[in-house]
């Protein structure tokens, strides 16, 4: 499938030039519909007419910049994928795809996971990024 960089190019321009309205208030645990774009290889992409996909937010800098990752409503299993319940329905976490985002991205909120479901996505994506041993910073190692 061809995939349409040049008409993402005019939407993300226009996200861009966007002003974040101080008005827009996003938490962590909720889930956005985001413009994702179209993206590279096996990177997730977004769809419709705003490349746009369901993301949950697992981290708040500030009022311009989040932690997300990606959902998606086909069910997968195994360690790159953790299920969630939320206002529209069960999705799974994409662990492997986690970004940083403007909140320029945010077009709509779906709605937000349990407390629980929250910790348990966290302890999975701390677990998924565990790669390799740690060297201690007064190490000679490097």
């Amino acid at each position: 499938m061809e995939k349409d960089f040049d008409n993402w190019n005019i939407i993300k321009k226009e996200i861009n030039t966007k002003d974040v309205s101080r008005d827009l208030f996003f938490y962590e645990r909720e889930v956005w519909w985001c413009s994702m774009g179209i993206n590279v290889g096996v990177e997730s992409d977004g769809k419709n007419e705003n490349f746009e996909r369901p993301c949950l937010i697992i981290k708040k800098f500030n009022s311009d910049m989040i932690w997300v990752v990606p959902l998606t409503s086909k069910e997968h299993y195994g360690s790159h994928y953790q299920k969630i319940k939320h206002e529209a329905g069960v999705s799974w976490v994409c662990l492997s795809q986690i970004k940083t985002l403007s909140t320029k991205r945010l077009l709509r909120k779906i709605g937000m996971i349990s407390e629980r479901e929250f910790f348990v996505t966290l302890d999975k994506i701390n677990q998924y990024i565990q790669i390799g041993p740690r060297i201690s910073a007064g190490s000679s190692e490097a």
